[in-house]
């Protein structure tokens, strides 16, 4: 049986990791496609967190928000993780090093988490609350949360940038 390090070995040495890795064009294109679908994930979620905190958009019913934002998010959150794939596929060990990824990966866990939560508990109950100023404290927690993980995750994704 392969250890983690010897599968990270492996993936990063295939002929498709190597040539992405010494790509003058595909490497910086996939990059920056990961970043542009980050931009569109993350900056419809803010919008749908910073309306669950109750702070701003009081106005906006939340379901109408998030009626909005849902389909670019999942679009965004698609192309970050094909190309978040693609990204560690080429540069495993040193993903495998990096206390970076190691942190990155530990908070999208909790995003994870805190999404999967949001969505099978206050979420369900939305209509009674939808219009409300400011949303119930589970619904403001997870949006705070969100915020927090997320700006933990590009914070730490960019550090990752910066140590290889």
């Amino acid at each position: 049986m392969m250890s983690l390090f010897e599968i990270c070995q492996w993936l990063q040495n295939t002929e498709f990791g190597t040539s992405l890795r010494e790509s003058i064009w595909m490497f910086p294109i996939v990059e920056s496609t990961h970043v542009l679908g980050l931009s569109i994930s993350v900056g419809t979620l803010l919008w749908m967190d910073l309306r669950l905190t109750g702070k701003f958009m009081k106005n906006q019913p939340i379901s109408q928000i998030s009626r909005s934002v849902l389909p670019w998010t999942l679009v965004g959150f698609t192309i970050m993780t094909i190309t978040g794939v693609l990204l560690f596929w080429c540069q495993a060990i040193k993903a495998y090093n990096s206390i970076f990824f190691k942190i990155k990966i530990a908070l999208l866990f909790l995003a994870a988490v805190n999404a999967i939560a949001y969505h099978t508990t206050i979420y369900r109950r939305m209509d009674e609350w939808d219009k409300a100023s400011p949303p119930p404290l589970q619904a403001r927690f997870a949006g705070w949360f969100s915020i927090v993980l997320w700006i933990g995750i590009i914070i730490a994704g960019r550090n990752m940038a910066y140590s290889f």
